[in-house]
């Protein structure tokens, strides 16, 4: 297949509760190393689960200036961070970035708790607005992260932030994809950012939506496995640069990958039930404006995050469309869910594992539900392989639910 009106993958950047670069990542990845803990904190305050992935050794002044950190939340922080990674091994200096309109970003994000909390105990504490720092309002925002960060990288292409719940990093790439091959950018950054922080997870604890097995946190998030009771929630951020083919062409890179399709469609169902329609019908439709057919389709990974209803309806959508063809991946058995980033951390994780020759284990995965063991399913060993072509998926509340395609370049 020739890259002619693919979408090229020139750079990535992760921060993530298996680590702070690449390289780091790679290696959790491959040693199935999980970035999950009990945080006691939760459970002094109230939570039913204590249970969280956590970022650690990360340095926010190594990023961002004090005056940057003053309109950025820890989660842009991380988004920053991720996109100077993607940026450098993209090959992009800030001069194209200044100097040209064709680049933008769009990035997925859906929440930043944090700062409303804490502008509301600064006015009940001291009874006047004033007393709410200036750089509150721009971190607050959903859009935080574009409006910050278009700013920041002196971007004068297209900005917008995705907010579409665990569906928004994936719905940011595939705009990007679109964007880009309608003719309309060369180059965007995107990608997804979610907070860690009780304050934005304490609705969700109130669900019931969370594993209750804290006696061994890095057991507890458990895709496709029978004894599974509920996600982990986890965060921090991925960054992708995704580029034109007569940009890549230009600038002389070499692709890391090419997004080749993307579908997005809504269950219209129920706010927080999936009835697997949604998912169905993105998978088909990154297929069909892909040009593969399912068969030539090596990985899936999976959206998963370790619900009961959730992950079977995403099983059997598979099986209908796959059989039990492809291998199918969960790689939030060691991440915990990312909420707002998990769709784009699919791409990231899924390029870094190919490139380097493995697919992570799913080391919870101990027997899978009966919908499930009909799959393809990674288990608890490490598999050697180079997947060509990798289907990525994610799903969030309301039935919103999207799906791409990558082909990983080898050359």
């Amino acid at each position: 297949m020739n890259i002619k009106n693919k979408v090229a993958i020139t750079g990535i950047g992760i921060i993530s509760c298996l680590g702070l670069d690449v390289s780091s990542v790679q290696d959790s990845l491959k040693n199935a190393r999980s970035g999950i803990i009990l945080d006691r904190k939760r459970k002094e305050l109230g939570f039913r689960s204590g249970l969280t992935a956590t970022i650690k050794e990360f340095n926010p002044k190594s990023i961002a200036d004090r005056k940057t950190r003053k309109s950025l939340p820890d989660f842009g922080v991380w988004a920053l961070a991720a996109i100077k990674q993607a940026l450098n091994q993209a090959q992009i200096e800030p001069a194209l970035l200044k100097n040209d309109k064709k680049i933008g970003i769009i990035f997925g994000n859906d929440s930043s708790a944090v700062t409303a909390v804490e502008q509301v105990e600064a006015l009940l504490k001291y009874k006047e607005t004033k007393a709410i720092g200036s750089g509150h309002i721009f971190r607050l925002l959903n859009s935080t992260i574009t409006l910050n960060l278009a700013a920041i990288l002196n971007l004068k292409g297209y900005c917008w932030t995705v907010s579409s719940a665990c569906a928004s990093g994936a719905m940011a790439i595939g705009q990007a994809w679109q964007a880009i091959k309608s003719g309309a950018q060369d180059i965007i950054i995107c990608g997804g950012a979610q907070e860690i922080s009780w304050q934005s997870m304490c609705s969700f604890d109130a669900l019931g939506a969370f594993s209750l097995q804290e006696d061994n946190p890095h057991k507890a998030s458990r895709p496709f496995d029978k004894k599974r009771d509920g996600l982990v929630p986890s965060g921090g951020a991925a960054a992708l640069v995704l580029e034109s083919e007569t940009s890549v062409k230009s600038r002389g890179v070499t692709p890391l990958a090419w997004i080749l399709g993307y579908g997005t469609y809504c269950d219209g169902y129920h706010i927080a039930v999936p009835n697997g329609e949604g998912i169905k019908n993105s998978m088909i439709e990154a297929l069909k404006t892909s040009g593969i057919m399912a068969q030539d389709i090596d990985l899936i990974m999976a959206h998963a995050t370790s619900t009961v209803i959730g992950d079977q309806v995403e099983a059997q959508s598979i099986w209908e469309i796959f059989g039990n063809s492809p291998l199918v991946a969960a790689t939030k058995a060691l991440t915990g869910h990312e909420f707002w980033m998990a769709g784009a951390s699919q791409a990231v994780y899924s390029i870094i594992m190919c490139q380097n020759g493995f697919i992570a284990p799913n080391p919870n995965l101990e027997e899978p539900d009966p919908v499930s063991a009909k799959l393809n399913l990674v288990r608890q060993e490490l598999i050697k392989t180079k997947p060509k072509f990798v289907l990525c998926n994610a799903s969030g509340f309301g039935g919103t639910n999207a799906s791409y395609i990558i082909e990983i370049n080898y050359n």
